[in-house]
């Protein structure tokens, strides 16, 4: 006779459970490993719209948008699946958790270091009867399972598989850099790291999968290392360690600070078998004083000399740029000199960002104020700078060589990938190019912004 436990669930029997991700890379790697944990212990894994028993929402709150998106996703899924369980994790949960405790169909609400727990500390999912209120009793509120940030001190090792075609694999947690406008560390507490060793063995994991890209990503990647406190390893060498790993064709780093893109990681990457000549390099803003205000680690002159330091050696590198507007007192003479700053300098795209009053931050206590209106304006002046950075940096790359990993993303009879450099190219859609490296010419850009190319050669891999 079969015991209980050893009998099959099938699909009909398993609780279906959704996942929502808002925020950054290493958001979409967190998620993703949670999503192995829920399949493991017997749930499926359905898209947010297939009615789920269960909705598990991971939070970013690096803007106010983000806080408004979580809501809203509360109400949809509330809409889709009324009796389903909702679960609010991730940086919005451990900064607000009783505000989202309050959101009419939350039902739980995890912080940072319990969002790994979430099958034991809530083993049933069952969605509680909620009292209505009355006139001396208020509304019974979600579960909520956050301590203080300063006990998310263990590091969880993240990876994401089976979401993109790329895998962005987690390296480093948290950040000791405490910049003015920013509640990172306040939603995931002091930087720290795993190991070189762990890490590689993540990578030939990840390496028995079909994945041949991996984006190494974290809060404050270069910082790198730190383990209970204390610096014990270095981020170039787990670059250097990395590189020796066999079946990932493709290394790229997410974002790197400048004051930790040190020479020797720009000097690796250089002459680097498998990391690809693309930076991500945060600015935030081109004068020096707002720099001050904003707590950064560096000036101007520092950020000038890396990219003139990346270009020299990898002419052909894309780097990408984040930039804030209407930081408190900035004038439209610092955003000129923003601007200028930028337009000199050679780099291939920016992200840029309207700056977002967040409580328990000192720029808020700056002053004056710009006015919404102001930052609006500013992000727009950036932005079509940022679209005439992209085309001129596109444009020096036609006639040359790359390869290109396509991935599953076809459009109007096109598909679509990424040249080592971060070019991004159309191809007529073939499905055997889906998630393949072949080598291409590029011919020309066309209005789309899109590099369209020959085919060098009969190869696939």
């Amino acid at each position: 006779m079969l015991r209980k436990e050893n009998i099959p669930i099938s699909h009909q029997d398993m609780k279906k459970v959704a996942f929502y991700t808002l925020g950054c890379k290493l958001n979409y790697s967190e998620t993703s490993t949670i999503a192995r944990q829920f399949e493991q212990r017997g749930f499926q894994k359905v898209d947010f719209s297939d009615t789920p028993d269960v909705f598990i929402i991971n939070t970013c709150s690096v803007t106010e948008n983000a806080d408004k998106k979580c809501r809203k996703l509360v109400k949809e899924a509330q809409k889709i699946s009324p009796d389903a369980f909702v679960a609010i994790i991730g940086c919005y949960a451990q900064l607000k958790p009783q505000e989202i405790s309050e959101i009419p169909g939350v039902d739980a609400v995890l912080g940072a270091s319990e969002k790994f727990q979430l099958l034991d500390l809530l083993p049933t999912f069952e969605k509680k009867k909620k009292n209505k209120p009355t006139q001396t009793a208020q509304p019974s509120k979600a579960q909520v399972y956050v301590q203080e940030v300063c006990h998310a001190q263990t590091f969880e090792t993240s990876y994401s598989i089976g979401d993109r075609t790329r895998t962005f694999l987690k390296v480093q947690d948290g950040c000791n850099y405490n910049c003015s406008f920013c509640t990172i560390p306040l939603a995931r507490g002091k930087s720290r790291s795993d190991t070189i060793t762990n890490i590689v063995e993540r990578a030939k994991e990840i390496a028995q999968t079909e994945v041949k890209e991996i984006v190494i990503t974290g809060v404050n990647t270069g910082d790198f290392g730190i383990q209970n406190g204390r610096r014990v390893e270095r981020f170039v060498d787990l670059c250097k360690a990395l590189d020796e790993v066999e079946g990932i064709e493709r290394f790229r780093i997410s974002s790197i600070e400048p004051n930790l893109l040190s020479d020797e990681v720009i000097e690796f990457v250089a002459q680097s078998k498998r990391f690809v000549p693309h930076f991500h390099i945060p600015l935030q803003s081109g004068n020096d004083r707002l720099l001050e205000l904003m707590r950064r680690r560096y000036r101007k002159d520092l950020y000038t000399e890396r990219i003139q330091k990346i270009k020299q050696l990898m002419p052909h590198c894309c780097i990408g740029v984040d930039v804030i507007v209407g930081f408190p007192s900035e004038t439209e003479a610092d955003f000129l000199e923003t601007y200028q700053f930028l337009n000199d300098l050679e780099i291939s795209y920016l992200h840029v960002f309207s700056y977002s009053e967040r409580t328990d931050t000192p720029a808020i206590e700056i002053k004056p104020v710009v006015p919404i209106k102001l930052r609006n304006e500013r992000s727009k002046m950036l932005r079509i700078l940022s679209d005439k950075k992209r085309r001129y940096f596109y444009e020096q790359q036609v006639q040359k060589e790359f390869t290109v990993l396509f991935e599953n993303d076809v459009e109007n009879g096109n598909i679509h990938g990424f040249t080592e450099n971060y070019v991004r190219v159309q191809a007529k859609y073939d499905p055997m190019l889906i998630n393949a490296l072949k080598p291409v010419r590029l011919l020309h850009i066309n209005e789309k912004m899109l590099a369209e190319v020959e085919e060098l050669e009969v190869f696939i891999s």
